[in-house]
């Protein structure tokens, strides 16, 4: 129930950052270009926008890093195996595990450091050029975002030590989808 729960929050959470991002970048565009015509668009020259980058790069990178621990679950991630799927099974499931757990490892570790890099920047008034954010509230995304990514690399082990599954993503499989194919039967 939890982990359900944490992964809908994670998926609604890289879902908003894209869209809130795009629509942001529109409206920037929109009203950069509205107020070179001031006689069609008086409202725009009221409307500064100038925060609007600033905030869409800091969206972009929770976005990532939070996307990151998705592909981790999901399987999406970009991975070289062609030497490993020449080696036997049993030696395939140590060395597999090996990397999960190298994974985990290496998040974990980045977090800690992004952990202590955000505790040491919530003592001082550094803020965001534009937006005037304190820092550290930008920068959180390292440790949560690398936390989250090493729980996946973890979870993805746990799984794969006990049913020897990785997780993969099917390309062409849309979930929820049901088309013409799938109500006659054949697979969509």
């Amino acid at each position: 129930m939890l982990l359900r729960i944490v992964d809908r929050l994670e998926e609604i959470l890289i879902a908003t950052m894209m869209a809130g991002a795009t629509l942001i970048i529109f409206l920037s565009v929109v009203q950069r270009f509205a107020v070179g015509i001031p006689l069609l668009f008086p409202i725009a020259s009221q409307f500064d926008m100038d925060w609007a980058q600033e905030l869409c790069i800091f969206m972009f990178i929770w976005m990532a890093k939070f996307g990151a621990a998705y592909g981790v679950r999901t399987g999406i991630h970009v991975g070289v195996d062609v030497l490993i799927k020449r080696l036997e099974p049993s030696r395939r499931k140590w060395v597999v595990l090996f990397g999960l757990l190298c994974g985990a490892l290496f998040t974990g570790v980045i977090g800690t450091m992004g952990a202590k890099f955000v505790y040491g920047l919530m003592g001082t008034d550094q803020t965001t050029p534009d937006l005037e954010w304190p820092s550290w509230m930008v920068y959180l995304c390292i440790p949560l975002g690398s936390y989250l990514m090493c729980f996946r690399f973890l979870q993805v082990a746990w799984a794969f030590a006990r049913t020897g599954e990785l997780p993969h993503h099917d390309a062409a499989h849309v979930e929820d989808l049901v088309g013409e194919d799938a109500e006659m039967g054949a697979p969509v």
